[in-house]
């Protein structure tokens, strides 16, 4: 029996990760709602039986891409500051800043997957527009989160209002990531980081 023979009848196998990285570039280039299936099996390179088989239905194959996408470094950046600077202000400057030279970076579609995919979301994929803005919203409570804690330290007056604070860079955020998707470059947003930061309330560390 030849080789070709003894490989007849196996299952037809693919990189999965590749596949999966694939569907993100496309998710994040188009949008959920403008990405066919079609559209997604070729970029993908695979047939739809093996996708709905490996990752399920287009809703189930999205939300693996967004999680995927939330722990690679173009997609954590956010927690990441949090996490790792020792003060509020250098977390949130270290997040405009590095969302000022992420968002444009012509290595990837342009701005934030989980801000532009959730475009023209018609009402049956409903669930897809809720599961975006739950984890815009996670990332406002974070931001709240250690707003306050900011100011239990001392960081920020008495008088600072961390939820109104939170908002305003949650706003600044989600405009720097449609404002790369409309062509600024990097000089420009760090520009607008830069502005977005000098309404910080306290003074700076």
């Amino acid at each position: 029996m030849s080789d070709t023979d003894a490989k007849r009848g196996r299952p037809r196998t693919f990189d999965r990760d590749a596949a999966l990285a694939a569907a993100t570039l496309l998710f994040w280039e188009r949008g959920y709602e403008a990405t066919s299936i079609g559209e997604l099996t070729e970029a993908m390179g695979i047939r739809p039986g093996s996708l709905y088989a490996a990752f399920g239905d287009k809703k189930s194959l999205f939300q693996e891409v967004v999680h995927s996408y939330g722990r690679s470094p173009v997609g954590a950046f956010i927690g990441v500051a949090l996490e790792e600077e020792a003060t509020a202000y250098g977390a949130f400057a270290r997040i405009l800043r590095e969302a000022a030279v992420i968002y444009p970076d012509p290595g990837h579609p342009a701005g934030c997957l989980t801000i532009s995919a959730a475009t023209n979301i018609t009402p049956q994929d409903a669930e897809i527009e809720v599961f975006l803005r739950d984890l815009r919203n996670e990332n406002l409570s974070a931001f709240e989160t250690r707003l306050r804690q900011a100011q239990q330290a001392g960081e920020l007056p008495p008088t600072a209002d961390p939820s109104s604070l939170a908002a305003y860079f949650a706003a600044v955020i989600q405009g720097m990531s449609q404002r790369a998707r409309d062509g600024a470059t990097a000089a420009e947003l760090t520009e607008t980081a830069e502005l977005a930061l000098s309404a910080w309330p306290a003074t700076r560390p």
